[in-house]
């Protein structure tokens, strides 16, 4: 278990903003249950934010028929849709909405090359807004699997979160597993797959980045 690099500068802002009232409050002779309490809320603080940048050491079987989970969190949808940016036709989509609590690195559910990469600027609704995949601040990153076939991903912020971190470039290969991005404090990411894969979840399971396996190409 790791601190993710996102992470760094939070955890400064956030060790200075859990302790200083406490300090403050020693300071100007505060009674000691009032920082005892300050000092409590202020640890509260700093677990909250070392959570969200943890970083688990995690070993990926590494295999060309499946399609890995790209992230931790609760699948909340799976359906058949129109994908307007890119294929621009029916494609099978899955969709996890990842809590404040969860693990927030992003990893690629297959190996291949980057084929697209688009950053749109956006609004912040919730991630399970209807509109949040077409409204929102968002990526749309396309892998072309070993098999040819293309995978796309779109990274959406949401409510909380206002900053996604991105780590891949047009052309460039890319190994099933490894990290392509990360999302700040509570998102969503969705997946869209060709018609003809198997698909091996389902509404309400909690999915784990680089461990689950959301489909089978057939």
């Amino acid at each position: 278990m790791s601190i993710h690099k996102e992470g760094y500068v939070s955890i400064v802002i956030a060790f200075l903003i859990g302790l200083a009232p406490a300090l403050i409050g020693d300071y100007l002779q505060a009674p000691i249950w009032f920082n005892a309490i300050l000092f409590v809320l202020g640890c509260v603080l700093i677990g909250l934010v070392l959570n969200f940048f943890r970083n688990p050491t995690r070993e990926i079987t590494l295999d060309n028929n499946c399609i890995y989970a790209p992230c931790d969190g609760k699948i909340v949808v799976i359906e058949d849709v129109i994908e307007d940016e890119y294929f621009k036709e029916k494609r099978k989509q899955i969709s996890i909405f990842m809590s404040p609590l969860n693990v927030h690195v992003n990893r690629n559910p297959v190996a291949g090359i980057v084929r697209y990469f688009q950053y749109h600027a956006g609004k912040y609704l919730v991630a399970w807004h209807p509109k949040s995949s077409t409204e929102n601040e968002r990526t749309t990153y396309v892998i072309q699997a070993l098999n040819g076939k293309d995978i796309l991903l779109r990274q959406i912020a949401g409510a909380v979160a206002r900053r996604i971190c991105w780590y891949v470039n047009v052309g460039e290969s890319v190994q099933q597993g490894e990290e392509f991005g990360f999302i700040k404090f509570g998102s969503r990411v969705d997946i869209f797959l060709p018609l003809d894969i198997k698909i091996k979840v389902e509404m309400g399971q909690k999915a784990i980045g680089g461990k689950t396996i959301l489909a089978t190409f057939e």
